[in-house]
């Protein structure tokens, strides 16, 4: 089996950013990257989160198993994190949740999963206040929307709670460190690249033919998928001018029976659209069944997008698609808990600095503005950390991965 790691590109990209302390938008990110740029899947990232090296076996450097902490800072053994997924019930969020609690498990701390099923503001702001009165030391949270739960992550501030984002980030100053899983253009490219690839296997020429497309995702307030659909109408704008925005972006709120309703209202009133782009994890697998419902396959329409392999193998496998991608939703949901706790334990971190995660690696603290441009970032406790790299799935790889 190959997997189909990301693109030189972005690699590329996630470096210069990091020389250049992601400063904005600066890095050229308009070609698409190479077929050739694939590679072997090592045997760690086929693992599953189950799978994955426990700090036992990744003991180098004089480390030891029951050493967890970072290059001498604080324990962060004993800390309570709650962990708040944007809706429960959500394969991702729920494999998220799945690798939090086997790390949190080998690091000696406790991880409290507590969501809502229902993505909406409201709930996200009373599960952060539950976690303030519960005494919890830290809060990680993927936000529905930034602006709508900031006073409430202030707030968990002030009484000394430890606040990090993952996924999808709050407001930077409503937070300490945020897990992304890339930068808006990285993803963004990306998306792009899974469109034309995919476009290209049912004979239509992205370069030279009109191709009509449009965007569906959960919501208007939901800060990561917006940035993606920002950079990714960029790259579409310069390298691709035949191709044609037939509507605004359809939205449905993280809702999987809403996710179908509104791909099948997608496609009754443009039945001849080439191209579905869905950033979301519910999104997607609700467009593939509205589109498998209407008997379309992978050679009339192309829709790619953002989902776990898991959720998508049934269209894969029936023809619905070609292809689509994401990153390794445990680690991202392990690592946000990780930094959370290593906050709250009274470490200090600023940007530059390398936190040696056990069982995961080393990763770097890196400015705000790598993911909004003209954020500031405070002189501690303060920026982003990237996940080191994203995978195109298909039917070669899909049964390579159980999340």
């Amino acid at each position: 089996m190959k997997m189909k790691k990301v693109l030189s590109l972005a690699l590329a990209l996630s470096l210069a950013l990091s020389l250049t302390a992601c400063g904005g938008n600066n890095a050229d990110t308009s070609t698409p990257a190479k077929e050739d740029s694939n590679t072997e899947a090592d045997d760690s990232a086929k693992d599953d989160v189950e799978e994955k090296e426990t700090p036992e076996e990744n003991a180098d450097d004089g480390e030891t198993a029951d050493d967890t902490s970072s290059e001498g800072g604080a324990d962060v053994s004993g800390k309570t994190v709650v962990f708040i997924p944007k809706v429960t019930g959500n394969a991702f969020f729920e494999a998220a949740n799945d690798g939090a609690q086997k790390y949190a498990k080998d690091w000696g701390f406790t991880v409290e999963y507590e969501g809502s099923a229902t993505a909406g503001t409201a709930e996200q702001v009373e599960v952060i206040n539950k976690a303030v009165a519960s005494g919890a030391d830290a809060i990680c949270i993927s936000t529905v929307d930034a602006a709508g739960v900031r006073d409430a992550l202030m707030e968990a501030k002030d009484a000394g709670v430890a606040v990090c984002t993952w996924d999808s980030d709050a407001e930077a100053d409503a937070r300490a460190l945020m897990v992304s899983q890339g930068t808006p253009e990285i993803l963004g490219q990306m998306l792009v690249d899974m469109s034309v690839d995919a476009l290209k296997k049912r004979g239509v020429d992205p370069e030279k033919d009109e191709v009509n497309y449009v965007w569906h995702y959960s919501q208007a307030t939901v800060t990561d998928q917006n940035s993606w659909q920002v950079a990714g109408e960029a790259i579409i704008a310069e390298k691709y001018p035949n191709w044609k925005k037939v509507a605004d972006n359809y939205y449905s709120n993280q809702d999987a029976e809403q996710a179908v309703t509104t791909g099948a209202a997608i496609l009754d009133a443009y039945p001849d659209i080439d191209l579905i782009i869905c950033n979301d994890s519910t999104a997607l697998p609700g467009q593939l069944k509205a589109a498998q419902n209407k008997g379309i396959t992978k050679d009339d329409m192309t829709i790619t997008g953002f989902a776990t392999p898991q959720a998508i193998k049934e269209y894969c496998e029936a023809g619905v698609l070609y292809e689509w991608g994401l990153w390794d939703c445990g680690i991202q949901g392990a690592l946000g808990c990780y930094l959370a706790a290593y906050i709250a334990a009274g470490n200090d971190v600023a940007v530059g600095d390398k936190i040696n995660v056990p069982g995961i690696g080393e990763v770097e603290v890196m400015a705000n503005d790598c993911l909004n441009e003209g954020d500031t970032t405070a002189d501690k406790n303060n920026g982003v950390v990237l996940l080191p790299e994203r995978v195109i799935f298909d039917e070669t790889n899909v049964n390579d991965y159980n999340f």
